[in-house]
């Protein structure tokens, strides 16, 4: 790779890696909907689901895209089995489920 610059350097990994505007768009698109139609199994665990869920998460805000906490929370609460009802009904009452983070939640839930 003959570059005169870093800049120019860095330019030629970031497309090399992690490709073009467009390509990105489609990953993160993709990613997108690999989280959307993400739910828990009733034979996983929260350990394992919640794995899952960072995984596509991390790689969505690897490729610069905005990712808040509280939308991942809300597709936690709302893709849980029907077991944890009353864990998340506790939840809603003893706290701001708009304010809690995702570790705080999965930790709720693993106790």
């Amino acid at each position: 790779m003959n570059c005169r610059t870093t800049k120019e350097a860095w330019d030629k990994l970031k497309l090399k890696y992690q490709g073009s505007d467009r390509t990105k768009q489609m990953q993160v698109l993709n990613l997108k909907r690999d989280f959307e139609f993400l739910t828990m199994q009733e034979d996983e665990t929260i350990t394992k689901y919640s794995e899952k869920i960072a995984l596509i998460v991390n790689k969505i805000r690897s490729l610069g895209e905005e990712f808040p906490d509280a939308n991942i929370v809300e597709k936690v609460l709302v893709t849980l089995p029907e077991r944890f009802e009353s864990k998340i009904s506790s939840l809603e009452e003893s706290r701001d489920l708009s304010q809690i983070s995702l570790a705080k939640l999965m930790n709720v839930l693993q106790a």
